[in-house]
C-alpha cells in the first residue's frame, strides 16, 4: 500500500505528458457483452502482440460492437467478428496480419483464436471462440486469447444450420465490446 502511495506521488511530480502515458497502462482483458452476460478475455500478449494489438484497436474503433457470429458450429467454436455476416468482411483499411503461432497455449475451450484464409498470414479482424478442444488447429492458427469469465454466456450462442457449415441464420450478435485492465 505504502510503496503504491509513493509511486502516486513520484507520478504526480511528473510532466503531463508523462502522468498520461504512465497512468495508462494497456488493456488486459477485452470484455464483449453478450444477449446472455457478459464475456471476459484475457488477452495474451506475449504469445500475440500484433493480434492481441488488431483487436484492442478495433475494440477502440466500436468495429466489433452489433457484429454477428456469423458461424457457430456445435462442439467446435463461434466465429464473430466480420461487419457483414457473411464471413468475407473485415477491416479494409488495415492490412492482414502475419501468423503468430505458439507452443505456449492449445486450443482448448474457452480459447480465442483468428479466422484466416488459407493463408496462414491473413487474419484480419475476425475471431472465434472454442466450445470444445480441437488440436488439430494447434499452430495453425493464431491464439490471442482465453475466456476467464462468461463461458456460459458463450455457451447460448445461437448454432447454425448443420448443413450449412455452421453459418447461421438470424444469428447472435456481439452487443458491444471494451477494454478492461484488469
Amino acid at each position: 500500500m505504502l510503496r503504491r502511495h509513493l509511486a502516486g506521488l513520484a507520478l504526480l511530480g511528473a510532466p503531463a505528458f508523462l502522468r498520461s502515458a504512465q497512468a495508462q497502462a494497456p488493456a488486459s482483458r477485452v470484455v464483449f457483452e453478450l444477449k446472455d452476460g457478459p464475456v471476459t478475455i484475457e488477452l495474451l500478449r506475449d504469445v500475440a502482440p500484433q493480434h492481441v494489438e488488431r483487436i484492442t484497436t478495433l475494440v477502440t474503433r466500436g468495429f466489433y460492437d452489433g457484429t454477428p457470429f456469423h458461424r457457430v458450429i456445435e462442439g467446435f467454436m463461434a466465429q464473430g467478428g466480420d461487419p457483414t455476416g457473411t464471413g468475407t468482411g473485415g477491416a479494409r483499411d488495415l492490412p492482414d496480419l502475419p501468423a503468430e503461432f505458439t507452443d505456449k497455449y492449445r486450443f482448448l475451450r474457452g480459447v480465442c483464436g483468428m479466422a484466416r484464409s488459407q493463408n496462414p498470414n491473413s487474419a484480419n479482424s475476425q475471431f472465434f471462440i472454442m466450445f470444445a478442444p480441437a488440436p488439430s488447429l494447434d499452430r495453425q492458427y493464431t491464439i490471442w486469447g482465453r475466456v476467464v469469465a462468461g463461458m456460459d454466456a458463450v455457451d447460448k450462442i445461437k448454432r447454425g444450420d448443420p448443413g450449412s457449415n455452421g453459418l447461421v441464420r438470424g444469428p447472435d450478435r456481439l452487443l458491444r465490446a471494451r477494454l478492461a485492465t484488469a
